[in-house]
């Protein structure tokens, strides 16, 4: 991270991520961005390991990798959540995470990703209170 982008908020650094894709990555990124939002008020937007959007409550809830065919919501910990809609469809053999890669013209049903982004948060809030 340049010093220029420290004095910057992750919101700020995300918004920026956004606009530098400038194609459907940054488009589909900005719309999973919202979903996230709407699942969750109390959503805190991080920047973390050099560049990767981070969504956290109580916890990382997920990230948002961005990569020339996909963009990947990588939640981590997915495996433990139930995912009744099969969103999951990648990192399917890892123990703890999971991920969706969503490549170039596919949409995602937003009411499933928003159920998933209830439920981790949820999972979060009870592993803290532990």
């Amino acid at each position: 991270m340049s010093e220029s982008d420290s004095a910057k908020t992750p919101s700020e650094l995300i918004d920026e991520r956004v606009a530098e894709l400038g194609d459907w990555r940054g488009e589909t990124l900005a719309r999973m961005r919202a979903l996230i939002h709407e699942a969750d008020p109390d959503i805190v937007e991080d920047w973390k390991w050099r560049g990767v959007p981070t969504w956290e409550h109580a916890g990382i809830i997920c990230t948002g990798e961005t990569y020339r065919k996909v963009v990947k919501l990588t939640f981590a910990r997915g495996a433990a959540l139930d995912d009744p809609t099969g969103l999951f469809n990648a990192s399917l053999d890892g123990n703890v995470r999971r991920a969706i890669d969503i490549a170039e013209g596919e949409t995602i049903d937003g009411e499933a990703l928003k159920a998933l982004i209830r439920a981790a948060a949820a999972s979060n809030i009870a592993k803290k209170r532990r």
